[in-house]
């Protein structure tokens, strides 16, 4: 069992989602169930990007890999980073974004996703991911984390390849229990915002900050459910006033 998240720019602004887009997104989600996932949603909206995810066994992969890109071609409002995709690796162009993560068999599918936006394609995301990824790896009660982010041309089964242009990063920790997705949370967070010029965002929100930044997302996604939290963190991490 795997999860899997598939995110793209694919809005008519540079800062926001319209809630039509979402809207429509999210009304066509439930293909990928017809077709195999155990799960699926529209797990973070950051900016003007957003991120498709789904637990699926290892052999429909593929299959709903191509699904998902096939949900957010028929409903993008510009096919942007869509375009990007290419059969072949050079062909590949600014494109969708990509992470997958293992999930134990004996558990419940958890996770969580942090998403990335930039406005002018900031080199300095790639390191900002990375650093929450690491910041995630071999922590107690994860599974598996994806992939980093390289530079080069990059593979994503059963759709193609895309080119290190992609500047928009998602990253996945797959989580063992459920007293871990705090601490794991926490700590990715804390290691992605504590990079320069880099703020944490609540689903939804646009990308109102000063040109030059990063703003991130950060999803529990949990037996299906989605839980943005930036909501719980911003109360937990208010500085109590004696």
């Amino acid at each position: 069992m795997k999860v899997t998240s598939i995110g793209a720019d694919i809005s008519n602004n540079d800062t926001s989602c319209s809630n039509s887009l979402i809207k429509n997104l999210e009304e066509n989600i439930s293909h990928l169930i017809d077709l195999g996932a155990n799960k699926a949603a529209l797990t973070n909206i950051t900016g003007d990007d957003v991120v498709i995810s789904a637990f699926v066994p290892d052999e429909l992969l593929e299959t709903i890999n191509q699904a998902m890109v096939q949900i957010l071609r028929d409903n993008a409002e510009d096919l942007g980073d869509v375009q990007g995709i290419s059969s072949t690796p050079e062909g590949a162009g600014e494109g969708i974004s990509y992470a997958e993560a293992r999930i134990r068999q004996d558990r419940y599918p958890d996770a969580i996703i942090m998403a990335f936006d930039t406005y002018g394609g900031e080199d300095f995301v790639g390191e900002v991911a990375n650093s929450a990824r690491l910041a995630a790896q071999g922590m107690s009660g994860v599974t598996d984390v994806s992939a980093p982010i390289t530079p080069g041309v990059n593979h994503i089964p059963g759709v193609g390849y895309v080119s290190d242009k992609t500047d928009d990063p998602v990253i996945i920790a797959t989580i063992e229990n459920l007293e871990s997705v705090g601490s794991v949370a926490g700590a990715m967070m804390g290691a992605a915002l504590g990079n320069k010029n880099v703020y944490l965002v609540k689903r939804g929100a646009p990308s109102h900050v000063i040109p030059g930044s990063v703003i991130t997302s950060v999803t529990a996604y949990m037996n299906g459910n989605i839980i943005d939290l930036a909501v719980p963190f911003e109360e937990r991490t208010r500085i109590l006033r004696l």
